[in-house]
């Protein structure tokens, strides 16, 4: 992954839908390699960015975990209208049919049951029943053996509260390749940027391919470009200095045995600026230009508000760099910033609004009727006038 000019190995997850979870009680969603979601607080945004962050747990084997700390299954439920969670998922496979991912939950006293869970795939002719992987309900839970041609119970102990996609034999190509890419996906969050928050202070020195969701491994993960992909390097050098015009270089002196710090040299100053002394907005943007030029971006890249502390100006690059890095993961974004919008292009909007009964819709932006619009304002401009929804 040394080339700048990458391509998937994969195709993007084409579809996500939800029943049940808090206000997203049916809705269903195309997915597109840039999704920046719009909307009022409290719309659902972060919702779906949840939704999507708890199916890459479970693949993993943290369900049960991720559910308590989400304060359990009743919780989640959406409020008056559900007893049950159902999520569908579905991603194209090259030379075959998507495979289609369902799970459902299903409240059960204080806790949860895996209600239903299925891998399915149609078939070449597209007639009859779906080929199936996975196949499980309630305990009842089986596999497609690749020997035998028929569903089969495990033969070990299979764990009731965890999904049986992160239990499926590793010799079953398709949906491990499956497993292992919404595995992968990755939620930032806000980053810290406190005091003594770890992207502040100099960190182990150590072969990183991200800047970690805290920033634990920014020094890091920059100083092995540095020496190990030096176009990417440059990348996040040369975005710098397009945001910050006396910006320099950056520079990575030792502190202790096995420790870097880095440094950030202005040409305004004769001493270099460490990193406990940059700004929050400064801090910020560098440690999302490093992870949308990260070798090592995961499948999905979930990211909410970006935009916090960071300069408006700043906003038409950072819009070039979710574009860019689009190319090598799916991006997720939730957004609250007007400015932000103004360099998208409607394929790239999700407009989130709430229904009359409280529950949320999405709808593409260049589904809507915008063509006239756009042609005397501008995205942002049509979003405050109230043309395109996603308000308050």
């Amino acid at each position: 992954m040394n080339s700048m000019n990458q391509t998937r190995e994969k195709e993007d997850f084409s579809r996500l839908s939800v029943k049940g979870f808090r206000r997203l009680h049916d809705i269903e969603i195309p997915l597109r390699p840039l999704s920046v979601m719009i909307g009022a607080n409290g719309v659902g945004k972060t919702s779906l960015l949840d939704v999507i962050d708890l199916l890459a747990i479970s693949a993993n084997g943290g369900l049960n975990k991720r559910i308590s700390d989400l304060s359990g299954i009743a919780a989640l439920l959406t409020i008056d209208r559900a007893t049950h969670i159902e999520f569908g998922l579905d991603m194209p496979v090259t030379g075959y049919q998507p495979l289609k991912y369902t799970l459902a939950l299903e409240a059960k006293g204080t806790a949860y049951a895996i209600a239903s869970e299925e891998i399915s795939q149609a078939r070449e002719s597209d007639r009859g029943t779906p080929f199936l992987h996975i196949d499980s309900r309630f305990s009842d839970v089986k596999y497609y053996d690749t020997e035998t041609h028929k569903l089969l119970r495990p033969t070990w102990d299979h764990n009731p509260l965890e999904t049986s996609l992160s239990q499926v034999p590793k010799m079953y190509k398709q949906p491990e390749d499956f497993r292992k890419r919404l595995g992968s996906s990755t939620f930032y969050h806000v980053l810290n940027v406190d005091p003594r928050a770890p992207v502040r202070l100099p960190q182990p020195m150590r072969p990183a391919e991200l800047p970690g969701k805290d920033g634990e491994d920014l020094v890091s993960c920059l100083y092995y470009l540095r020496e190990a992909n030096r176009d990417r390097f440059d990348a996040v050098e040369d975005s710098l200095k397009a945001a910050f015009p006396g910006f320099e270089r950056l520079d990575f002196p030792p502190v202790a045995a096995g420790t870097l710090a880095m440094t950030w040299k202005d040409k305004n100053f004769n001493a270099p600026l460490y990193m406990h002394q940059l700004s929050e907005g400064t801090l910020r943007f560098i440690w999302l230009v490093t992870l949308l030029q990260s070798p090592g971006l995961t499948a999905v890249t979930l990211i909410d508000e970006p935009e916090v502390s960071l300069h408006p100006e700043l906003l038409s690059q950072l819009a070039d760099l979710f574009r860019e890095a689009s190319a090598r993961t799916q991006i997720i974004i939730a957004t609250h910033s007007d400015r932000l919008v103004k360099f998208l292009r409607p394929e790239e909007v999700l407009v989130m609004d709430l229904n009359d009964d409280g529950t949320t819709s999405a709808q593409w932006a260049d589904t809507l009727d915008l063509g006239k619009w756009l042609e005397e304002y501008t995205l942002d401009e049509v979003w405050r006038m109230g043309r395109m929804g996603g308000r308050a």
